[in-house]
């Protein structure tokens, strides 16, 4: 850090104002730097924010000093724990310096230095955690370096590696003798990830790594000339949604050579071609009840409060409403790995094939009107989805499945079905569909059923008609046939945009019992003591006036107040306001979603008036936990313990806290107490999904030290039903977070764990018993659960015996809870 003072600029045009402004900016300075010189942090920053406000021209002169007292001022904070402060400083400083890497890495720095677990918060933002599943896959690995290699050996001597994420194939691409390899990489994390792999592997010389989108290069400016080869792996689930149609278009336009016509024998190095040459997407009609409850409510009746015909719930894999952004027309999952497992209702139908060597054919994909396509049904069951998957031919000789009947590491994409009158299908039912590839999407729509009935009356109307028989094939007929069965949605619907955790939890049937339940409880045992106290008040008022008339207690009651703080779409407050004089207050914050509640409302004989959006009445988020009013306090309310990802929710430590004043006498705080529990497994597929597995995996390259230093300690979003593994342990119990009686939490604890079967202990998967009182419990590893599992993976596994005890060291702080092993 610099000692000497800067100078400030002066204004040439001087004047009064220009004066007091310089004076003040330099007395500022010269506050600054003794503030610094008796380590006063806080005190030089707030100077440096006034001089920068006054003078930002003399921004870069103190960048430095300012970035120096900025990042000392921060550990201070840190240190007290004024999480709130620091924050509130680096969004300052990212005023000031919006693009600066330093300010944001520090921030990074600071956010999670004080809890390594929580690192897994960013880092999955860093480095998505399925370059971790795709470079373990050495079958894929095994099949790209071949196609890559035979390339190469033919001719094709100049490799461009659009999206090259750790450079592994621009590697293969190196290593098969190509003469010029340029790798172009997107993500600042993964490109710098891919400069250090590149080095370690002593190819640095002969890969140029580009900073960039594709669509951004240009010749001669980043690479000298077109290439004859592009290698990528662009493709998702869906195949086409990272935009390898974009990219290839414009990689034939003006990155590649031309591509070698029919008939030419000539040396590959004249022509360009692109690894994969071409996919052939396919199709299957499934019946799953797992994808059923996360994407269709299937209930009219919650805890009995009625779900009217005229609020319909969508996901946004099957939304077609018009948002800012793009929202994926599918979801993604492993079908081989869902709990409950699939049920196959077609045969396995091609869907689309396109040629990744014919710019033509990419360029038609995205204005080409959507085929239809009819399929038969063979197998009596509920339509739920169509899931899809492909085939990548690499080249003539190899490809590439991402069939769930292969170990890949690709999943499913997976289109839900909704908005059927009957969702039920049989053989002689055909399902019908339009595929198209629209904004870079594949989409399947206009998802319905053609029964056999409803086929045979349409064709005698055809008979009748000349100029329909005119359409003469099975597959026009089949499209007319599906025109006919479209029908528009009522024009007086609400539609209400869920995402799938909360259509889930909507499903959820024994969660809203059981909170109805322990609200009725918690209500009874208010009201003798509200209805004594209002009695007597009301006597007294009585007297005073000397009227004798007298109103009925009901309707003197003061109403019990109840505050739904939960994060989502939640019908809670409306089951509330069921159970007697009760003022519910929702948080829900979508206009969509208010606007449901209110139709529920009104269909359930609530006067409107009874729901309260509580965010309308404060100034922001944080302050939702304060008094209904000035002189009431909360009867119940309802805390978000749990994240649907199986973590505990941030700050809910301090959130109880502040919930326990604003409570009245006898109040309750929901779930009052939770339990976590856990058990001892070994998972090859944890520790797959977590790491690269040393050098065997990627071919002898040296990636796995690298992309390492971005596991994660904690794995989230896990079904532990469906999770291949073999449990080492029976369940314990690991740690009670008590939310209504504080002192009962402790921050350290150790659990003995007895080890019933042998093996490799490589993960502590973990899940939580939600206490509403004593007798009611949630459970969040349960088959109607909208809650996942998470685990903690361990660095080393770990031999253990049957009969020995393992101490695990559970460690709770600041709604971070760490487990390790002590040996």
């Amino acid at each position: 850090m610099s000692n000497s003072r800067p100078r400030s600029r002066r204004d040439a045009g001087g004047g009064a104002g220009a004066a007091g402004r310089d004076e003040l900016v330099s007395r500022s300075l010269q506050s600054a730097e003794h503030c610094l010189g008796v380590q006063d942090f806080g005190t030089a920053y707030a100077h440096y924010l006034l001089v920068l406000s006054l003078a930002p021209e003399l921004k870069h002169d103190v960048k430095e000093t300012f970035q120096y007292t900025l990042f000392r001022w921060a550990e201070e904070l840190d240190a007290l724990s004024r999480i709130q402060d620091l924050l509130g400083c680096y969004e300052q400083a990212l005023e000031l310096f919006p693009d600066d890497e330093v300010i944001c890495n520090s921030m990074g720095e600071h956010l999670f230095s004080d809890a390594k677990e929580n690192f897994y918060r960013v880092a999955n933002w860093l480095v998505e955690r399925w370059h971790f599943i795709m470079l373990n896959d050495t079958k894929r690995n095994t099949i790209y370096n071949a196609a890559i290699q035979k390339a190469v050996c033919l001719g094709s001597k100049s490799v461009l590696d659009i999206g090259a994420g750790t450079g592994i194939l621009s590697m293969f691409a190196k290593k098969a003798g190509a003469h010029s390899v340029y790798a172009c990489e997107l993500s600042k994390t993964m490109y710098e990830l891919a400069c250090d792999v590149v080095a370690a592997n002593k190819m640095e010389a002969g890969i140029k790594l580009l900073h960039t989108k594709s669509l951004d290069i240009e010749i001669p400016k980043h690479i000298p000339e077109r290439v004859s080869l592009v290698v990528t792996e662009t493709v998702d689930a869906g195949l086409f949604g990272e935009g390898i149609v974009e990219s290839l278009i414009h990689a034939w336009e003006h990155l590649l050579l031309q591509p070698k016509t029919k008939g030419e024998s000539a040396n590959c190095e004249k022509y360009g071609k692109v690894i994969p040459a071409s996919a052939v997407i396919f199709g299957m009609a499934v019946e799953c009840a797992e994808i059923r409850r996360h994407h269709r409510v299937g209930i009219k009746d919650i805890a009995g409060i009625h779900l009217p015909t005229n609020v319909k719930f969508q996901s946004p894999a099957y939304s077609s409403v018009d948002t800012e952004e793009t929202i994926e027309p599918y979801t993604t999952e492993k079908m081989s790995r869902v709990p409950g497992g699939y049920l196959a209702l077609t045969e396995c139908f091609e869907i689309m094939t396109v040629d990744f060597n014919n710019l033509q054919e990419l360029k038609s994909l995205a204005t080409k009107k959507p085929d239809k396509i009819g399929i038969p049904v063979i197998k009596e069951g509920i339509l739920d989805a169509i899931m899809v998957w492909f085939v990548l031919q690499l080249d003539d000789e190899h490809s590439l499945s991402t069939s769930p009947s292969e170990e890949t590491c690709w999943e499913q994409a997976v289109y839900p079905v909704q908005d059927l009158a009957d969702y039920w299908i049989k053989p002689g039912d055909h399902v019908m569909m339009e595929v198209s590839c629209q904004d870079c999407y594949l989409r399947i729509q206009s998802i319905s059923v053609l029964g056999l009935e409803c086929e045979m009356d349409v064709a005698k109307s055809f008979t009748q008609n000349k100029d329909l028989l005119s359409l003469g094939n099975e597959a026009e007929l089949c499209s007319a046939l599906a025109n006919l069965q479209t029908s528009k949605p009522d024009a007086v619907e609400q539609t209400c945009i869920l995402e799938s955790t909360e259509i889930a939890l909507l499903n959820n049937i024994p969660y809203h019992e059981g909170f109805k339940m322990a609200m009725s409880k918690v209500l009874s045992s208010l009201t003798p003591e509200k209805l004594y106290q209002t009695m007597d008040t009301h006597c007294q008022n009585e007297m005073s006036s000397g009227t004798g008339q007298s109103n009925t207690v009901q309707n003197i009651l003061e109403p019990f107040y109840v505050l739904d703080v939960s994060e989502g779409f939640s019908v809670l407050p409306v089951i509330a306001g069921t159970l007697g004089q009760v003022k519910p207050y929702s948080s829900v914050e979508k206009d969509q979603h208010r606007i449901a509640l209110d139709l529920i409302s009104e269909a359930n004989h609530f006067p409107k008036e009874t729901l309260e959006f509580w965010l309308r009445h404060v100034e922001d988020e944080s302050a939702m936990l304060q008094r209904p009013k000035s002189d009431k306090l909360w009867s119940i309310i309802i805390l978000d313990v749990i994240e649907p990802s199986g973590l505990i929710q941030q700050e809910i430590m301090e959130k109880a806290a502040i919930s326990r004043c604003l409570l009245q006498s006898g109040g309750k705080i929901f779930p009052q107490y939770v339990l976590m529990f856990g058990l001892l497994v070994e998972s090859q597929t944890l520790l797959e999904e977590n790491a690269v597995q040393g050098t065997e995996r990627t071919l002898g390259l040296n990636i796995a030290p690298f992309i390492n230093q971005f596991q994660v300690p904690i794995r989230v979003f896990l079904d532990l039903s469906s999770l291949p593994c073999i449990p080492l342990s029976k369940p314990v119990e690991l740690l009670r977070l008590d939310l209504m009686t504080p002192y009962l939490n402790t921050s350290n604890r150790e659990v003995k764990v007895y080890v019933c079967k042998s093996g490799r202990l490589t993960a502590i998967p973990f899940w939580y018993h939600m206490y509403l009182d004593e007798e009611i419990r949630l459970d969040t590893s349960s088959e109607a659960s909208h809650w996942k599992q998470a685990a903690v993976v361990l660095d080393n596994p770990i031999q253990v015996e049957m009969g020995e005890e393992l101490v695990l060291s559970i460690q709770h702080h600041k709604s971070n809870v760490s487990i390790t092993v002590k040996q």
